[in-house]
């Protein structure tokens, strides 16, 4: 890539729209992966046995948090859109990405909508949590605790890290259940089973990379932290 530029610097409202729907995308995904349970046979059986772990340690976990990077690389414009902050879960079906920088952001979903705001733009776009408001992508009554990720994904290939402190765990999809996605890189801790990567390639060439550190299962939330404040001076339109 030529050049680096945070979130929504220098891009144009069309890819500001294309990034945002990656970031919705991966937003689901990450929410989709700790659900992994006892599921179907992989062809690496030390893969789906880590999976299940991941699966055994987040299922219960009725909050999460963590810091967060994520670069998203745009096609044709040789630009990485970077960000960076905290994100925030919640069950059932709440979510907070809180971002640093400038050029205000706002990505919540607070349990009956998703609201998001590209950086710079005077627009907040919201979407009814269902799969109807994420137009079948990816449904979300698996993401939430509704499904397992073993019935939407299989282990192709689990290839050891660091020594052996990080598995990568490659994922393609079974069937039609997860049809813009090519296949998701899922590092994963071998200790404590703790997500700390997901890369995310979807069928028309898109990338979308997050990196979490600092993941904390159950933290405390005030009751209103998943509460959408409408900013001031921005609109909100049903999208």
């Amino acid at each position: 890539m030529s050049c680096a530029s945070p979130v929504g610097e220098g891009v144009s409202p069309a890819h500001n729209t294309q990034a945002g729907r990656r970031i919705l995308l991966l937003a689901c995904i990450l929410l989709l992966l700790p659900l992994a349970r006892a599921g179907a046979e992989g062809q690496d059986a030390a893969g789906e046995a880590l999976l299940r772990r991941v699966g055994d340690r987040y299922a219960a976990a009725q909050t999460l948090s963590a810091k967060f990077r994520q670069e998203i690389p745009l096609q044709n414009v040789g630009i990485v859109r970077k960000a960076s902050g905290n994100v925030y879960f919640g069950r059932p079906l709440k979510m907070r990405w809180d971002y640093k920088g400038p050029e205000a952001q706002l990505f919540l979903a607070d349990g009956e909508h998703f609201f998001f705001r590209p950086a710079g733009s005077p627009q907040v776009i919201r979407r009814k949590v269902d799969e109807k408001g994420m137009g079948g992508k990816i449904p979300l009554l698996l993401l939430f605790g509704k499904g397992e990720i073993t019935t939407m994904f299989r282990v192709d290939a689990a290839e050891p890290r660091k020594g052996g402190e990080e598995t990568l765990l490659r994922l393609s999809p079974r069937g039609d259940g997860a049809p813009e996605v090519r296949r998701i890189d899922l590092v994963v801790g071998v200790r404590d089973a703790l997500i700390r990567e997901v890369h995310l390639f979807d069928r028309l060439g898109g990338e979308n990379h997050l990196y979490l550190t600092e993941v904390t299962i159950n933290p405390s939330f005030p009751g209103d932290f998943f509460r959408f404040r409408k900013p001031a001076g921005v609109s909100v339109v049903d999208g």
